[in-house]
């Protein structure tokens, strides 16, 4: 008899679900129900909306038009006739014509098709005259739960217990931060710097606590991101204080009605902060972890072991950030290289907060490497000493 393969991503998804007991199958079973039941509903919220809700129900494309601007850039622009059936409000039930323009770029505008839901605004009729009006923006609750849905269950099913710790940090930081945020526009003469200080010991030890228990590991985990992180704020404000913030642009946050500067900065500790505590963690389990497989292993060992594990991930992490920070740049950088400006131009006008920001979480993540190591063998004697 011919035996059929398993695929890899099968082998996988079967041994998660065979190693699920009868109480997390529960908890499986009521968050499937909570995810079809959450959907279902922002599905059908539109009575829980002021603003009048349309589904569209059919899309004509009148016309196209090709147009070319000062600079020789081609593009087309199409009107889209659009009927839609309102789904909330006093007029709900009725149709409605909409009339859309969309550019082939789709840069500030998009095409709509059939099914989509639309905020519109509605035209004040005179008589039998039917409905008329404007789209002003897209509903999309549903995909933004769906998405987030696959998010929990992604994380619960490889993390189990530290995927729904996670869960609950990550929902418990952001909670903080929106406070924090708060706090300073409130009380402005409270230093934003102090309040992200505060924050960050806050951040970290509820994101490690939580994930990873109460344990020496954690202990040494937090104290090296601590420091990690606020060592390179340190080195950053001295730097930039030594050229006086030379090449760095701040227009693209000068619109604020606060000092810039300290904005910068705040951003510079928060941002530095996740990179750092993700190679802290990995060190403090590195060092643990190879003493809990032999506890015979010498100090000398632990730290060429460590040092290793700390060239291994430096690269990557450093990677990961410059790629985050100049990610968000690609659509400005394509615009101005379109238009002929100088690179030098394009890289200072654009990237050199970005940059600096990579920098600075660079010189955290390269910091943090010999810092997590010996404050992890320094918890390790200590609970050598203890038992």
């Amino acid at each position: 008899m011919r035996t059929v393969p398993i695929l890899p991503g099968g082998f996988i998804l079967r041994n998660i679900f065979r190693n699920l007991n009868k109480k997390h199958t529960y908890i499986l079973t009521v968050l499937v129900l909570l995810c079809v039941a959450s959907i279902m509903f922002v599905h059908n919220n539109h009575s829980f909306y002021e603003r009048p809700i349309a589904e569209v129900i059919e899309t004509h494309l009148e016309e196209a038009t090709e147009v070319v601007d000062e600079f020789d850039n081609e593009d087309r622009l199409f009107t889209q006739h659009i009927l839609a059936v309102l789904k909330n409000g006093p007029k709900k039930g009725q149709r409605i014509q909409l009339r859309n323009e969309y550019s082939s770029s789709k840069a500030f505008d998009q095409e709509y098709r059939l099914g989509d839901e639309v905020f519109v605004s509605v035209n004040s009729p005179g008589g039998n005259t039917e409905l008329t009006g404007s789209i002003e923006s897209v509903k999309r609750d549903t995909y933004i739960v769906f998405v987030g849905w696959i998010f929990i269950f992604t994380l619960l099913l490889v993390g189990k217990k530290q995927g729904l710790f996670s869960i609950i940090s990550l929902i418990v930081n952001a909670a903080l931060l929106s406070y924090a945020l708060d706090i300073y526009i409130n009380y402005s003469s409270i230093s934003l710097l102090f309040i992200c200080s505060v924050s960050i010991v806050l951040f970290t030890i509820i994101s490690l606590a939580l994930v990873n228990g109460f344990n020496e590991k954690t202990y040494a985990a937090i104290v090296a991101t601590l420091l990690g992180t606020f060592t390179s704020l340190l080195i950053t404000y001295f730097v930039l204080w030594v050229t006086s913030e030379q090449g760095l642009r701040y227009e693209e946050i000068q619109f604020i009605t606060r000092p810039y500067q300290v904005v910068f900065m705040a951003g510079l500790f928060i941002g530095s902060l996740g990179a750092v505590m993700d190679v802290a963690i990995t060190m403090s389990s590195s060092i643990f972890a190879l003493y809990e497989k032999n506890h015979n292993i010498d100090i000398k060992a632990l730290i060429q072991s460590g040092m290793e594990i700390g060239k291994d991930i430096m690269g990557t992490m450093t990677n990961i950030l410059f790629f985050v920070y100049i990610s968000g740049s690609i659509p400005t950088l394509l615009l101005y290289m379109k238009n002929e400006y100088p690179l030098g131009f394009i890289l200072s006008i654009n990237l050199s907060l970005e940059l600096a920001r990579a920098l600075a979480g660079g010189i955290g993540i390269v910091l943090t490497i010999p810092i997590g190591l010996y404050i992890s063998i320094l918890f390790l004697k200590r609970k050598q000493a203890a038992s």
